[in-house]
């Protein structure tokens, strides 16, 4: 942890923009698909910005401080999406089609999920973060595995294939574990990760469920809620 939590923000700042521009440039220059791109995002955005929560010191004011990040972006996308400012590549690299109304529905609700989270949860809880790595890696994974590889689709929504679903699943418990495992380690959380282990594949197989149900465009806030409900119960 840093000493200062305004230098705390400004490093949080400076990776979560260098990460997006990152992306933004690759899918406005063609070397990677819109759609690939708003997955790398969708994946990589939630690990970074968790992991930048360690630099902020143990304040009152730290997780609001934190949670501006999130909220800058995404009103940006907003202002993007509603036509305010021009950023064509950020439309690229955001939607799926290339139309900038897109952004008001999925990113524009991963960023909500992100600063909501960051505000009750912080590092209080594992709720909050499994919640967050679950809706980054597995519904991330699960988009970019079914597509490429998914034939077999599920009997209750022909949009998703059983792949995706499996993706979702390990896509979630994995990046969940991997980031528990460094809270653990700078001793952010006291519960070992094994002991929690069965609790967060319980989540992430729920999760996976809710996420493979026909609810185009929200499961960035239903996968959320299911992951933070059962947390709850188990954490």
């Amino acid at each position: 942890m840093l000493n200062s939590e305004w230098i705390a923000l400004i490093i949080t700042f400076a990776v979560s923009i260098i990460w997006l521009r990152i992306n933004d440039y690759a899918a406005h220059k063609g070397w990677i698909s819109n759609r690939l791109s708003r997955k790398i995002i969708h994946i990589g955005t939630g690990p970074l910005f968790v992991i930048c929560w360690l630099l902020f010191p143990n304040t009152q004011t730290s997780r609001y401080l934190a949670a501006l990040v999130p909220l800058a972006i995404t009103f940006q996308f907003f202002l993007v999406g509603i036509g305010v400012i021009r950023d064509q590549s950020a439309v690229e690299a955001m939607s799926r089609t290339g139309e900038p109304r897109e952004i008001l529905r999925g990113p524009l609700f991963y960023g909500i999920v992100f600063i909501a989270v960051t505000i009750f949860f912080w590092y209080d809880t594992p709720i909050g973060i499994i919640a967050l790595m679950l809706m980054c890696g597995g519904d991330g994974s699960a988009e970019i595995i079914g597509r490429r590889f998914g034939k077999s689709h599920i009997p209750w929504n022909p949009r998703k294939t059983w792949i995706g679903s499996i993706s979702m699943f390990l896509g979630g418990l994995l990046l969940s574990l991997m980031i528990l495992i460094v809270y653990v380690d700078f001793g952010i959380f006291t519960t070992p990760v094994l002991e929690m282990l069965p609790a967060i594949i319980l989540i992430a197989f729920v999760g996976a469920i809710v996420e493979s149900l026909p609810l185009r465009d929200i499961d960035n806030i239903t996968v959320t809620l299911s992951a933070v409900g059962l947390g709850y119960f188990l954490l």
